[in-house]
């Protein structure tokens, strides 16, 4: 049983996986030196949605965005919420700040999303509990062999920060293509069920992708290698 093996991401202090792949394009890189500067999270101190964004208003955090395609789509449907996100792969972050941006034109810049080069679980032991209306978790990598099941986000010592910082009523949604991941993370929840409550009826709720959550670049290319995709909502106790 993989999910018993010791430790986990908040004990292994320390990243797995690239931090940067192919050289950035130079429109990507000038978003590096001049945008990202003005929305990274601070360096220290505590993260609150006064601080980020002048105001009091529901925080939204998401562990590994990508390309950015679900935090920038959330953050347009909601433009009076503040957006978290936190991602280790410059090539992603260097994607989300298209995104950010507008798109070259092809939208309106997003002024309600703040980014970090790195490490999620620094940023979010700096969040104060209960300040979370949402936390997303969205195609992390699946480290598919046992000896690296404790390399998995979903384990135990995230699943608790995590739970820390939602407030009560609010979400956690996951998301794999994984079946390797898919059966760790149900066995994992299992040990979480007085932290959190699964919200479905029937399986059409975790089959089907809900309303209001976009597509990944990642579900979209599982999707066209004819892969099953699983979606998962959790409400903090």
């Amino acid at each position: 049983m993989t999910a018993h093996k010791p430790g986990d991401p908040t004990t292994l202090n320390r990243l797995y996986g690239r931090s940067k792949g192919k050289p950035l394009r130079a429109g990507q890189q000038d978003l590096v030196d001049t945008l990202l500067p003005q929305i990274a999270v601070p360096a220290e101190g505590e993260v609150t949605a006064v601080r980020l964004f002048g105001a009091d208003q529901p925080l939204h955090f998401e562990i590994g965005f990508g390309g950015g395609e679900h935090m920038a789509g959330r953050a347009d449907m909601l433009p009076d919420h503040g957006f978290i996100g936190a991602e280790p792969f410059i090539n992603g972050v260097a994607q989300a700040l298209v995104h950010v941006a507008g798109d070259h034109g092809a939208s309106l810049p997003l002024g309600n999303v703040r980014i970090h080069h790195g490490d999620a679980l620094e940023v979010l032991r700096r969040i104060p509990d209960g300040a979370l209306s949402f936390a997303y978790l969205l195609h992390p990598d699946p480290w598919p062999k046992a000896r690296h099941a404790k390399r998995r986000m979903m384990n135990d010592g995230p699943l608790d920060l995590i739970a820390a910082k939602l407030k009560p009523g609010g979400e956690f949604r996951f998301g794999t293509d994984h079946p390797v991941y898919l059966r760790h993370a149900l066995m994992v929840m299992r040990h979480h069920r007085h932290q959190f409550g699964w919200l479905a009826n029937d399986s059409r709720d975790f089959q089907v992708r809900p309303g209001g959550w976009p597509e990944t670049r990642y579900e979209a290319k599982a999707r066209a290698q004819g892969h099953e995709v699983w979606y998962f909502r959790y409400r903090r106790i």
